[in-house]
């Protein structure tokens, strides 16, 4: 959760995170570049996975992550590279450094998404309620990683652990709205008594 007393503000700095036995709280700000290309291309590959000391995931839906950056698969020719703030300008340069003449794409949107984690025994149940996704352990499990619709948002989601824990990154205009759903879900389900406080 980004400091508000920095420059740096985020979607949700104003909101305050939930702490129960579901938690939920925004992310730190991260560097998000979009990154588009040939996934056939051997020499695209071997550009971006020097750079990034990662192997470009190029089967649908799925992930790939070292200690500080991680890639989604977004589309046969797109994909989601997080790393952190600091790093976005130096690696945003080797890739395009890297990419040279190729047709190939790298755009920065790190002040157009946030992330919110969402942790906790129920955690599927909540958001199964507002998403199609069939996230059942079996289907959806870490590694992978789906862009699909939450209410009316569409949001990126990906499991983290199998607590289970799931980071949703939504657009920064619809963040207040996921998070108030995601919420009040949890404070429904445990007036109810469906989720323990």
């Amino acid at each position: 959760h980004v400091d508000n007393s920095t420059l740096i503000r985020t979607a949700l700095c104003d909101a305050d995170p939930v702490s129960r036995t579901h938690t939920l709280a925004e992310l730190p700000l991260s560097g998000k570049l979009n990154l588009r290309g040939n996934s056939d291309d051997e020499d695209f590959r071997q550009a971006v996975e020097g750079v990034l000391e990662l192997a470009l995931p190029i089967r649908a839906n799925t992930t790939a992550n070292n200690a500080e950056r991680q890639l989604f698969w977004l589309g046969p020719d797109e994909w989601l590279i997080t790393m952190p703030l600091e790093q976005l300008a130096s690696i945003a340069e080797s890739l395009n450094t890297a990419l040279g003449t190729q047709h190939a794409a790298v755009t920065e949107i790190s002040d157009y998404y946030t992330t919110v984690e969402f942790r906790g025994p129920q955690a599927r149940e909540v958001i199964r309620a507002a998403s199609p996704l069939d996230i059942r352990p079996e289907n959806f499990g870490p590694g992978q990683c789906a862009q699909t619709r939450f209410g009316h948002a569409s949001i990126l989601l990906w499991p983290v652990d199998e607590t289970p824990s799931f980071r949703i990154q939504v657009r920064w205009s619809y963040a207040q709205y996921v998070y108030d759903y995601l919420a009040d879900s949890m404070r429904n389900a445990e007036a109810i008594g469906t989720i323990s406080s």
